[in-house]
């Protein structure tokens, strides 16, 4: 994406940035940052670094400068200075930024690595959300992809060309060319000639090989972002805040960017006048109509918006007047960029944005504008997608032909516009993978190899998979939002139907599966604490009396007993050497007979029960006297144990 389109994306939406050492150098450059001369700014920081300047306000600013003009690479290298900066508190936001910068410069291993340090941070902004609920966000991409052809216009030039709309048969289009009637017009944002609107007519062929200006609209300022009405009469556009055809700006040296509208009477437009929520304050542009023509869409940064731009809606009254604009909210906007909104005939709305999972710098997405509070969001895919700036996307829903913006490598220009015809529709119905992890109920460890099956309501079989060793499964094909059955079956479990609904319209339906071992009885002599894998029971030194932290023990204990209601155990119990054998032979029994007690006292059967001391006389280590070992050592030997009979 080049700079002169990022002015045009971005235009003044910028959040109020801290200030530093206001020197006369540093100042310098924060004004032409401000004022969005990033060309300028840019030399200006790299100056002052070459001249030993160093903290996180500068690498801050020189990583944005560079993001905000799509030069991802340099945005990457000024970020990663930044996170080397010790003890430096950095916010969240350059996380994501950097992970970003990373992926359009094709380190995906490393944009991931970011992306989960970005996430691990547990920020609460939607951008996030979206990555945490779409973690195989690329193979859903994936999916979509491979549903254009398309081409580079021969129309394009070295400049930056942009921003196609439909006029009739006629493309009208934004363009940085330099047209020669005005002489260096060369704005301080990146050094490019300013924009203006031009319009090319097909061949015989249908190719745009032509173009030329529309000189009526085009002024001493920046024109782009057309929408014109079926009929032709009206178009919408962007221009900068202008006072007699020149630049007007804010007390920041900003110039806002606003929305006109235009009539056309004798082949010329005439009545331009700027919309009435346009403001010196705050930016308001890219114009996209509804298709009854009754609403008007827009990129904005005006007071209540979510990110750096987000996309509005205003009603068009039968008079001309307008209604309130009303942000589309977090079903479409979030903390990042969401800009150059069209809406197709059936009523979709395609937008760019960077705050979603994407491939890198601005993806083109697609939402059907059914219910706002239930919207299904896609990216488009590729190869209108790629790891640079996409947008700026408009098709005809009859042709299935249209036009996007890209400043990916192999292009004429650092922007381009590119032709694509649709070979496959996009699908907007709300499906699902099922997800999941199957686990040991009692112990919640994971488990490897177990069959999981997934039924419909019916009962009826529609596939089958083993789960991983991290206990994880997955049904790759996509689901509708409906009830189903989940069969699991692992060996040494109990086999378990769990049923669930798919029913939040997320992208992933997650599943966890409990399974329970399959008891089996102990045989004669073996202690059943360790027959079922638990902590034995410990005492106190010289005390009889059960301790808490016992009662999972015993617990388990009791359940087995309850299903094999036949077993008789004897409790064994036993001291450490830390007193006579013959003191330690009443304790142990003592521990027996109070191990007795808590399992009749839980309801088991006294006849299947009988207690002995063996004192000291069965160590289980080599605590033979008491400077031998430490006091955990000896407490191995003071232990009640559930030995089996019968």
């Amino acid at each position: 994406m080049n700079n002169i389109k990022a002015f045009l994306l971005c235009a003044t939406i910028m959040a109020t940035m801290s200030v530093f050492s206001q020197n006369k150098k540093t100042k310098k450059a924060d004004d032409n940052f401000k004022s969005h001369a990033y060309a300028i700014a840019i030399e200006d920081y790299k100056n002052l670094v070459d001249q030993g300047y160093d903290n996180t306000e500068i690498y801050k600013r020189l990583g944005d400068a560079n993001y905000r003009n799509a030069n991802y690479s340099e945005a990457a290298n000024w970020y990663s200075k930044l996170f080397m900066i010790e003890n430096a508190t950095i916010d969240a936001k350059y996380m994501y930024k950097y992970a970003q910068s990373l992926k359009s410069s094709k380190e995906y291993e490393a944009s991931t690595i970011w992306m989960q340090k970005y996430r691990s941070t547990k920020t609460v902004e939607e951008r996030s959300k979206r990555f945490l609920q779409n973690p195989n966000y690329l193979e859903n991409i994936e999916k979509n992809s491979g549903r254009y052809d398309i081409i580079n216009l021969a129309i394009n030039s070295k400049s930056s060309d942009f921003s196609p709309a439909f006029k009739g048969e006629q493309l009208v289009f934004s363009t940085a060319r330099d047209t020669g009637y005005v002489s260096k017009r060369v704005h301080t944002w990146n050094n490019a000639p300013f924009t203006n609107l031009y319009t090319a007519t097909p061949n015989a062929n249908g190719d745009f090989t032509k173009a030329s200006p529309l000189s009526s609209l085009n002024k001493r300022t920046h024109e782009a972002s057309a929408i014109f009405t079926k009929d032709g009469s009206t178009v919408y556009f962007t221009r900068n805040n202008s006072s007699n055809g020149k630049f007007a700006r804010d007390l920041n040296g900003v110039s806002r960017l606003k929305i006109y509208r235009a009539e056309l009477k004798d082949e010329k437009w005439i009545n331009i006048t700027e919309l009435p929520f346009n403001s010196d304050e705050f930016s308001v542009a890219h114009p996209a109509l509804s298709p009854d023509e009754k609403k008007l869409y827009f990129a904005s940064n005006m007071p209540g918006t979510l990110g750096e731009s987000d996309i509005f809606v205003v009603a068009i009254n039968e008079d001309g007047s307008f209604g309130t604009p009303n942000n589309l909210g977090t079903s479409i906007n979030t903390e990042a960029r969401e800009t150059f909104p069209f809406i197709s005939e059936s009523n979709v709305l395609y937008f760019a944005s960077d705050g979603r999972p994407g491939l890198g710098g601005l993806d083109v997405f697609a939402a059907k504008l059914n219910d706002l509070d239930d919207l299904t969001v896609l990216n488009v895919g590729k190869p209108v997608n790629s790891e640079q700036d996409d947008f700026s996307f408009i098709i005809n829903d009859q042709t299935r032909r249209g036009f996007f913006t890209s400043n990916r490598d192999g292009g004429k220009g650092s922007d381009d516009i590119y032709a694509f015809e649709e070979n496959k529709a996009l699908s907007f119905k709300t499906k699902t993978v099922i997800v999941g992890i199957t686990t040991d109920q009692d112990k919640g460890i994971p488990l490897e190899g177990a069959q999981i099956i997934l039924l419909d309501k019916e009962g009826k079989k529609l596939s089958e998979v083993l789960t991983k060793a991290d206990g994880s499964f997955v049904f790759d094909s996509k689901y509708n939002f409906d009830d189903y059955i989940i069969s699991a079956n692992g060996e040494g479990y109990e086999k378990r139907e769990v049923s669930f609904s798919a029913e939040n319209k997320k992208d992933t339906t997650r599943v966890e599966v409990q399974l329970k071992k399959i008891l089996k009885r102990a045989p004669v002599g073996t202690d059943l604490a360790k027959f079922l894998n638990l902590n034995p029971v410990y005492f106190d030194l010289d005390k009889s009396v059960i301790r808490p932290d016992a009662a999972k023990t015993f617990d388990a204990v009791i359940s087995y007993l309850n299903v094999f209601q036949d077993i008789k155990i004897q409790i064994q119990s036993h001291t450490d050497v830390k007193a006579s054998s013959a003191y330690n032979m009443q304790l142990s029994t003592k521990r027996a007979k109070s191990t007795l007690n808590y399992l009749i006292d839980k309801g088991i059967h006294p006849d299947r029960l009988t207690s002995k001391g063996f004192g000291e006389t069965k160590l289980v280590n080599d605590c033979v006297t008491l400077a031998k070992c430490t006091d955990e050592r000896h407490e191995e030997n003071r232990r009640s144990e559930f030995i089996v009979l019968k």
